[in-house]
């Protein structure tokens, strides 16, 4: 299993940079993990969109989501341009129905429902859920495949169900939007000791933290969250690869 990652800020992408997204690829199949303002440029530094087999998506605000309507055109101009057919597959919940809607577009992609507990299946990965607490209906995933386990929390407040989404995890993708000292449960996010609490209690391999803030020194936010979880921390940044081992 091998993560990109595309986009790691909250709300809206740095210069050049861009707000969510996460390439996940196994055994040759291409999942795109939410697709925020800027991912569809840097996306192409990696793969091109015509060669993703499938997205899924967390939740339907902005810097998750806005970049899905190029994706859409980028397909479309495609299978014109090369006289294909190719239909991609964005897989999305339904708790907002014109969030999901907006998935299905020109036959050039088709959203597919995935509903609160059910165990889903994107070509080699194994999906489990959880709703997150987030101003919108949000959900994290624990993403299997061929032993290998891969937990993103996407948007959230401090939950401690977490932990048990997360146990053992190669890789723990845990948003972090807030210093240490600071209390974003009313924005529906979590600080850097949250993030390193969750990382210790579920017994993670790995820590990275992502959906970052706009203000202060990130590279604060690693320091912070070491002083909870014993074991490597680091932040996403675009570009950056990750494979177990």
């Amino acid at each position: 299993m091998q993560l990109t990652v595309i986009g790691c800020w909250g709300g809206y992408p740095k210069a050049n940079e861009a707000s969510t997204g996460y390439l996940l690829e196994h055994k040759g199949f291409k999942l795109l993990l939410d697709c925020g303002s800027g991912v569809l440029s840097k996306l192409q530094q990696h793969t091109a969109p015509m060669d993703l087999d499938a997205v899924l998506i967390s939740h339907y605000h902005a810097d998750h989501v806005a970049d899905i309507g190029v994706l859409q055109y980028a397909i479309q101009i495609q299978n014109l341009v090369t006289g294909g057919d190719k239909n991609l597959p964005i897989y999305g919940h339904t708790l907002d129905p014109d969030g999901f809607a907006k998935l299905t577009w020109k036959g050039a992609t088709t959203g597919v429902a995935y509903e609160k507990g059910q165990e889903l299946r994107i070509g080699p990965f194994s999906i489990a859920m959880l709703e997150t607490i987030h101003p919108v209906p949000c959900f994290a995933f624990r993403i299997e495949a061929d032993g290998e386990v891969f937990a993103y929390t996407a948007d959230s407040a401090y939950k401690e169900e977490f932990a048990d989404l997360a146990k053992g995890a190669d890789l723990f993708l845990c948003e972090c939007n807030f210093y240490e000292h600071m209390d974003g449960k009313a924005a529906g996010h979590m600080n850097s000791r949250e993030a390193g609490t969750l990382a210790e209690k579920a017994g993670v391999k790995e820590l990275m933290l992502t959906h970052l803030p706009h203000f202060g020194d990130v590279e604060q936010l690693a320091e912070e969250a070491k002083k909870y979880f014993n074991g490597p921390v680091q932040l996403a940044k675009s570009g950056l690869i990750w494979k177990k081992g």
